[in-house]
């Protein structure tokens, strides 16, 4: 069995019906591909064999009344491919509107915790055609928060595909094996036993930590502060329900403006987000006189060495939706990046995940259903979450598909209604965007003004 981190199990106790806390991507795939040809039962087949490669896919929650600490993941041994993997057609016309409404209704619905976390959802009729005869083809993945972060999800998803359609499949993995409740109990009574100990070896870092903000903030250098973004119509209790659209974009475009303006990549993904927000918001004459303030997680894979699948720090970043001039809007947004990763950076890859340790989960739960019923989700933390995450940059074919796009969906919260993360891919910058319609009935324009904001930029290096 593998214990759960603090981090990894606060998504579990985070998690209600109206804030389902799962991991989503859509995936847009050319089945002409697919080496004598495309059905549901070969796709699934195939599945299931790689799936004997990925223990992760076949592991569940474990946990008991008497287990003090965190759950357990063990192997799953009625484990069935049949029970997770879902095929289901698009209405006509089967266009990206119905697409966009099918992976909406998907990404609402809570995962099964008796089994192992994740779904997979076959879509077909896409754009009206058959896959049967190499038309197009979507899948859906979930996978709950507390099995991968944007590092960890993207990793899955490049084991599941291959750089040939008709790569073999890996060998098969062994996986984390069983464990008993007394093995359970026990092994988290002992975890439990050396948590005071722990918090005092993470006190002297956080009195640094906190001393050091105190000076940075003295001289200007820190990052956005929490709770002063300003409200917008998505700084709400958010529903049950999810609604979903994509953008794709040239990544040549992209890097364009990158290299023009000398920043990082990701600098202008937040700027892209930032023209977007303040077009829509403008259209509706609700933009704020103060700028957005997005949070944006940080992979900290390579400088932690914490046990846990969720390696991450975060950073609020201001987003100048205050500027009209989209070039000064970008050079003001590279400028508080670059303030704000030397901030996330002196406060410690692993403080986040040493203090998630000491969450019980009835703390969690009672201040979850506590804030949502306040009026605190009219103080937004931030106004919503803006991920990156890079992915390969060659052809891949997922299980004999050659893959067209891959759109990541990453969760809302309340007061945070919105959330945008994108996934370079094989000369592409794919946009996934994910609230509720109660929020934003009209995330289409949203996603339709990427493009528009890219070619905003693209006129100021010229």
């Amino acid at each position: 069995m593998q214990r759960l981190s603090g981090l990894d199990a606060s998504f579990l106790y985070l998690e209600t019906a109206t804030q389902p806390l799962h991991v989503c991507s859509v995936l847009e795939l050319d089945t002409a591909t697919i080496p004598g040809g495309y059905s549901f039962d070969k796709l699934r087949d195939a599945l299931g064999v790689r799936i004997k490669a990925m223990p992760e896919f076949r592991e569940k929650l474990a946990d008991n009344r008497l287990n003090l600490d965190h759950p357990v993941w063990v192997e799953d041994e009625d484990f069935d491919v049949d029970r997770h993997v879902h095929r289901i057609g698009l209405p006509s016309p089967g266009g990206r509107v119905e697409l966009g409404e099918i992976c909406g209704h998907i990404a609402s619905l809570n995962l099964d915790r008796s089994r192992p976390l994740w779904e997979m959802w076959v879509i077909e009729n896409v754009a009206g055609t058959d896959a049967h005869d190499g038309g197009r083809l979507a899948v859906m993945t979930k996978v709950h928060h507390a099995g991968v972060d944007g590092v960890t999800g993207a990793n899955l998803m490049s084991q599941l595909c291959t750089t040939e359609p008709d790569a073999p499949p890996p060998d098969p993995v062994e996986g984390v094996g069983g464990g008993s409740d007394l093995e359970i109990a026990v092994s988290g009574a002992i975890k439990y036993a050396t948590r005071p100990l722990k918090l005092m070896n993470m006190l002297p870092s956080t009195v640094s930590t906190v001393v050091d903000t105190v000076k940075r903030a003295c001289s200007g250098l820190t990052m956005a502060a929490p709770f002063a973004a300003p409200k917008t119509r998505f700084n709400a209790k958010v529903t049950g329900h999810r609604n979903v659209a994509f953008a794709q974009l040239d990544l040549e475009d992209v890097k364009t403006v990158k290299n023009h303006f000398g920043v990082k990549l990701n600098d202008v993904v937040m700027a892209l987000v930032a023209g977007v927000l303040r077009t829509f918001l403008l259209a509706k004459d609700e933009l704020p006189e103060n700028t957005l303030v997005a949070m944006v997680p940080v992979s900290v894979h390579d400088k932690s060495d914490r046990p846990g699948r969720n390696q991450v720090s975060g950073m609020f970043s201001s987003l100048g939706t205050n500027i009209e001039d989209p070039a000064e809007r970008l050079k003001a947004i590279a400028d508080a990046n670059s303030v704000a990763k030397q901030h996330s950076a002196a406060i410690g890859a692993t403080l986040l995940q040493d203090w998630s340790q000491f969450a019980a989960p009835a703390v969690f739960g009672i201040a979850m259903r506590v804030y949502a019923r306040s009026s605190l989700t009219t103080l937004p933390v931030h106004n919503l979450v803006v991920s990156n995450v890079p992915g390969p940059q060659v052809p891949l074919y997922f299980l004999g598909a050659k893959l067209k796009a891959m759109y990541p969906l990453g969760p809302i919260f309340h007061g945070s209604g919105l959330n945008i993360t994108v996934m370079s891919l094989n000369g592409t910058l794919d946009v996934g965007l994910i609230s509720c319609p109660e929020l934003l009935p009209d995330l289409w324009d949203m996603a339709d003004d990427f493009q528009v904001a890219l070619d905003e930029l693209l006129s100021a290096t010229r």
